[in-house]
């Protein structure tokens, strides 16, 4: 297992990339629009990890009521694991819950 991704909520992603690209000295891969999430994203590579800045595209987005409720940051670590589904039971089975299979 290692960590594939570190998710950062953000409220203007046009702001962040200037400070996340000033930060890691590169620009991002990868922009893209969830509308089932309701974010846009951009990914930045940090060697075998990678750094994703999510931004709220509506009002009812559950990034936008993170930031309301938290602020900005630290939102989310995703690991990679071999089988998702195995790995979903298993931590089920050990009483974790999950906001989204």
């Amino acid at each position: 297992m290692k960590i594939d991704h570190i998710g950062i909520a953000v409220k203007n992603l046009a702001v962040a990339r200037e400070v996340y690209s000033t930060i890691l000295n590169e620009e991002p891969y990868k922009k893209e629009t969830v509308d089932s999430d309701k974010v846009t994203t951009l990914f930045y590579r940090t060697g075998e990890s990678k750094i994703e800045l999510l931004e709220p595209t509506e009002q009812d987005s559950p990034i936008r009521k993170f930031i309301e409720k938290r602020g900005e940051g630290l939102h989310h670590i995703a690991f990679e694991v071999e089988n998702i589904h195995a790995a979903i039971i298993e931590y089920k089975n050990k009483g974790f819950s999950f906001v989204d299979e």
